[in-house]
């Protein structure tokens, strides 16, 4: 029997309008169909079937063919009108022109494909580094693979924390618990059994026995068979039919705005100098070609280029300082957060935390109590917290006589975690949690002796009064409580939570992080505001904000929160940087009010609860620890969990988006001027101001002079607040310094025309000249809001534009430039174009310097 027609794929879009599959065979059916077995696969057969079912990807996502990416930039219409154009000038006799368009056209395709490629090939390497790895065997050990190179028939093995990497048959589970709010909607943990019978008439919801793709393992561990990967999966099913793109940020739709504004004014130029040209009766050829060279040259074919480039020069710097960029687009949003919200563990304190004191109901030391723990946490199957770790590493318990019954994990409701254990017969429920929770929870304390005494009203202020003191000298803390159950009981669930003995509490020592105070410092100065957002108490948290020097200019915890309306935390938001006892439901809900206040937000998690809220985030900050969940979910993912790496990544984000901003400003204000200097030059002159290919030649040449810009240095004081996508700001220096460029185009033309005496030929060489110095040169103006002299440019950006500048006064002097109807200028018109250029800098720095004190 074949996979594929024992295990079809699922055509609904709604996870219970599937057909049957891999939950109505029987294991030992579904197993001899894949073929599969409990040992796994070997290497080469793995790498049969990766060929034959392809990667594990929900979406395909694998790039298109060199080639096939290649010859995709010949689509842009402008192109191919003038390719055809230039061929229709080659079938009248004139050859070399057609030759020179292709020659020329291809270079400019050519330069743009490489850098294209070469910086999406770059960013998808650092993406490779961080990749989700599944554990499975192979060749009859276990090893790691990364999630895509799944293939069906793997055996895998899973724990809390894990995504679940494809549609699989359990194998075996111990305490399973998932989260399948993505396929159903919902949010409850799910049981999962290894059983091994079918169900013919379940639907996938009900399907115990199977984990699919894109879930989540909340508690528990267990072995499963890979039964469908990639787009044959529910997820990948699902992920079809629901198929749209992610919301463009605020820099994409900018940047997409911006080059639609010059194609519609280019359009409108174009047909202006074609009906001028007809008014007139020049040739039709020239002028079609004319205009269609303009517009290729002034179109910002080189802007994805351009962005892509510094958006994937940025990712690399920050992988320099181990901090890897998913998604490249959220470079942007990285350079405009204002506000970054984050737990304080690992980011404000070490992450090394220690158990350090056991006390009973009377604050003595209790050895018995720390036995209680250590059976908890030892049993426990969810993802363990920091805390557990520190029980398990605090010491040992002689474990043999103990037995694991059951198991309610932990989730961040309840915020605490049962365990049902037997020793010789003796059942007993040890719940470990948060201390006001036990308490609520418990009818009885244990005193000395184990003496078991009423909670009463007296005794339960004593058990907070600890739990205070122990806060406010910067202990966190845990308490533990326990029920002794019938002898006959096999399982446990949150109903037996309750009439519990008040065992103690755990203290915890989390030393503060030296760095902290200069990271929060820096990012304060930066203009991002920190937010902590932290399950730990007020005392705990205030104890440790007084040991960093961290001002709190207001808290709210958890209960308060509850009680606001949306507009009551919109009003709040200004005045509260701390939030205590929040759930991960409440993070989202700072997050999301934050965004509406017109902030961009940053978070900071790397648990399983916190990946809604680094969805939420404009920015998802996780680290490479973290449970792969927070990891699918985070825009970055820091090497090192220090918040000092992140003002790095905010000051590299500003860097990229700057350097993009001084690419556009340049090229919105030249094309706007060469507008208005061809609608000018096309209403009085007898010919062509500029022959086609010179226009091609010139739009090729400026384009060189810019590859440099990813690269530019930025002035620090321009990183010192965050820097957004202003279109209007650049739609106004557009229609400010464009203007000052035609006013010297014109003066060209007076020149040439007036002084000079130019015949065509030499017209079409001198504005050529002075269009393309002034237009590359002019960078060293605009690349910097201060005087030019005091902030130095990348050498590379310098070399392009002043060797550019040079070619263009140069070429017309050499042979190769009769092949572009270049010829040589007298000197005079060399006195004068530098001259014109030096004026115009001048006059350009003085436009900027007014043009920035008014609108920024």
């Amino acid at each position: 029997m074949a996979y594929g027609a024992a295990v079809g794929p699922c055509r609904g879009a709604m996870l219970n309008t599937c057909p049957p599959a891999i939950w109505a065979l029987p294991l030992a059916d579904l197993l001899a169909a894949l073929p599969a077995d409990a040992g796994g696969l070997m290497t080469a057969e793995a790498e049969q079937r990766l060929l034959r079912w392809g990667p594990n990807q929900a979406l395909d996502r694998r790039r298109r063919p060199a080639w096939l990416d290649f010859l995709a930039r010949f689509a842009n219409p402008l192109v191919l009108i003038l390719l055809f154009a230039s061929a229709l000038s080659a079938a009248t006799g004139n050859t070399s022109s057609f030759v020179i368009v292709l020659a020329v056209v291809l270079l400019s395709v050519v330069l743009d494909f490489i850098q294209e490629r070469q910086a999406e090939a770059a960013v998808e390497a650092l993406r490779r580094t961080v990749a989700v790895r599944v554990q499975l065997w192979r060749d009859g050990h276990e090893t790691t693979v990364p999630l895509e190179q799944l293939v069906p028939g793997d055996v895998v093995r899973l724990a809390a924390g894990d995504l679940v990497p494809a549609d699989c048959r359990l194998l075996e589970a111990r305490d399973l618990f998932v989260n399948q709010a993505i396929l159903t909607g919902e949010p409850y943990p799910v049981e999962k059994r290894a059983d091994q019978g079918p169900l013919p008439k379940a639907t996938p919801g009900e399907a115990t026995a199977c984990l699919f793709m894109g879930t989540s393992v909340l508690a528990g561990s267990a072995t499963a068979v890979v039964c469908q990967t990639g787009g044959a999966t529910l997820f990948g099913q699902m992920s079809r039919s629901l198929q749209s793109a992610a919301p463009p940020t605020a820099f994409e739709t900018g940047v997409r705005r911006f080059g639609f504004l010059i194609l519609r004014l280019t359009f409108f130029l174009v047909l202006f100098v074609l009906a001028v040209n007809s008014l007139f009766h020049r040739p039709w050829l020239d002028s079609l070609m004319f205009a269609l060279a303009l517009a290729v040259g002034l179109t910002p074919e080189l802007l994805p280029m351009i962005v892509t480039v510094t958006l994937a020069r940025g990712a690399l710097r920050l992988a320099k300082r181990r901090v890897i960029v998913k998604r490249l687009a959220s470079m942007h949003n990285v350079g405009a957060m204002d506000v970054l919200c984050t737990d304080k563990t690992g980011t404000l304190t070490q992450a090394a935390i220690q158990l350090v004191r056991t006390l009973d109901g009377e604050g003595k030391d209790e050895p018995r109590l720390f036995e209680l723990a250590y059976i908890n946490s030892r049993f426990e199957t969810g993802l363990h917290s920091p805390m557990d770790e520190a029980i398990l590493a605090h010491g040992q318990v002689d474990m043999t006589a103990w037995r694991k019954c059951d198991e309610v994990p932990f989730d961040f409701e309840r915020r605490r975690v049962s365990v049902l254990a037997e020793n010789h017969g003796i059942k007993l429920l040890v719940v470990k949690g948060a201390p006001e929770d036990m308490v609520r929870l418990s009818g009885q304390w244990r005193g000395p002796g184990g003496t078991l005494r009423p909670l009463d009203e007296e005794a339960r202020a004593q058990l907070d009064a600890q739990f205070q003191s122990l806060g406010h000298d910067g202990y966190r803390v845990l308490a533990v409580a326990t029920r002794p159950l019938p002898p006959d009981r096999q399982h446990i669930d949150r109903a037996d939570e309750r009439d519990l003995v008040f065992e103690g509490h755990l203290a915890f020592l989390d030393p503060p992080k030296a760095s902290a105070t200069a990271a929060v410092t820096s990012l304060a100065r930066s203009g991002v505001d920190i937010k902590i957002l932290t399950g730990d108490t007020e005392a705990v948290t205030r104890h440790l904000c007084a040991q960093l020097s961290l001002p709190i200019i207001g808290l709210l915890t958890g209960e308060e929160l509850q009680t606001l309306t949306s507009e009551a935390l919109h009003a709040r938001l200004k005045q509260v940087n701390v939030f205590c006892r929040v759930t991960p439901q409440q993070k989202e809900r700072v997050l999301s009010a934050c965004r509406r206040a017109g902030h961009v937000v940053g978070f900071m998690g790397d648990g399983v609860n916190d990946a809604a809220a680094l969805h939420a985030a404009d920015v998802g900050i996780s680290v490479d620890s973290a449970a792969d969940v927070a990891k699918e979910a985070a825009s970055l993912i820091l090497l090192d969990q220090d918040l000092s790496v992140v003002h790095e990544a905010v000051l590299e984000g500003r860097r990229t988006v700057l350097n993009v901003t001084k690419y556009v400003l340049m090229g919105s204000s030249s094309n706007f001027g060469n507008m208005f200097s061809m609608a000018g030059a096309a209403l009085f002159l007898p010919f062509l101001p500029m022959l086609p290919v010179q226009v091609l030649l010139n739009n090729l040449l400026y384009d060189a002079s810019e590859a440099g810009i990813p690269f530019d240095r930025v002035e620090e004081e321009a990183l010192t607040r965050p820097v957004h996508w202003n279109l209007p700001l650049i739609l106004r220096f557009m229609l400010v310094l464009g203007p000052v460029s035609s006013l010297f185009d014109f003066l060209t033309f007076y020149v040439l025309l007036h002084l000079l005496h130019a015949h065509e030929a030499l017209f079409q060489t001198g504005w050529f000249i002075e269009s393309l110095a002034t237009q590359v040169l002019v960078i060293f103006v605009i690349r910097t809001p201060r005087a030019p002299w005091r902030g130095r440019p990348h050498p590379l950006l310098a070399g392009l534009a002043v060797s550019t500048a040079a070619l263009a006064a140069l070429l017309p002097l050499t042979p190769l430039g009769g092949l572009f109807g270049l010829v040589a200028p007298p000197p005079a018109f060399y006195l004068f174009l530098v001259g014109a250029i030096v004026v115009y800098l001048m006059l350009a720095e003085g436009v900027k310097r007014l043009f920035f004190k008014r609108f920024s």
